[in-house]
């Protein structure tokens, strides 16, 4: 990696290295434009933050401004934008007279994650077991069983996603309207891990596990109990990573 930024120039457009100027100005593997929603910038930005967090874009990989820009059809003004907003979040780096690449794993990042999920959601999740109501219970159990068809088909994908909706559904339930955007501005550190560790074996079921545990908690209408539920599922990513070696091509 140290080689590709120095060789790179401003825009990820590699110098003397014939082989690197094929990997900066590859087609990269994203969706559609059109699979977006908001302005143009906005959708520039989700769509190369929805590669990045399915790990379609991996850690280290060089973007380059003008190949983005004729794959995608734009001016740079937008990707210029996007890039900024993803350099925000964690989840690019823009190196000075080298270019932009994506970020690599970082495990004091990850751990700043956990830590600020932790902050919000175990009260949230506290707060919401005096509240929820049976509707509410209703739609969780419904999320549980849809991830457990997931986990059984091995569509880890489908189950992340329905994992993150089912996290999502619990904080909109607390009923205040800026907790959902900040635990995902949170977790933007931590869910490029979450998705490389679960395909391990055993994680999914873990998941579910801790996910019941949770739902149980909350239906008892036990606030401790499920805050604790909450701390322990969201501290095994870190448990996992110990026990995982998370690479970029290299140890993180």
């Amino acid at each position: 990696m140290a080689s590709q930024v120095k060789d790179a120039s401003e825009d990820g457009v590699a110098g003397s290295d014939p082989a690197l100027v094929g990997e900066i100005t590859a087609v990269l593997p994203l969706e559609p434009l059109s699979t977006f929603e908001g302005s143009l910038t906005n959708k520039v930005y989700l769509c190369l933050k929805d590669a990045i967090l399915r790990l379609r874009l991996l850690p280290g990989t060089p973007i380059s401004k003008p190949a983005l820009c004729d794959q995608l059809g734009v001016s740079r003004a937008p990707v210029s934008e996007a890039l900024a907003r993803l350099s925000f979040d964690g989840l690019v780096d823009i190196v000075p007279q080298a270019g932009s690449f994506v970020s690599k794993f970082s495990r004091d990042e990850i751990r700043e994650g956990v830590f600020l999920r932790e902050a919000l959601e175990v009260p949230a999740i506290e707060r919401l077991a005096t509240t929820i109501t049976p509707d509410q219970l209703r739609a969780l159990k419904r999320s549980l069983a849809l991830q457990k068809l997931l986990a059984d088909d091995g569509d880890f994908d489908g189950f992340y996603k329905a994992d993150a909706d089912m996290h999502r559904q619990m904080l909109g339930f607390v009923g205040f309207p800026r907790l959902v955007s900040m635990a995902e501005s949170a977790t933007h550190l931590i869910e490029r891990a979450r998705r490389r560790l679960l395909p391990t074996p055993g994680r999914a079921s873990d998941t579910l596990e801790e996910h019941r545990a949770i739902i149980a908690a909350l239906e008892a209408g036990d606030p401790k109990a499920a805050g604790e539920a909450a701390r322990v599922h969201i501290r095994h990513l870190i448990t996992k990573l110990d026990q995982f070696e998370l690479t970029n091509g290299e140890n993180a």
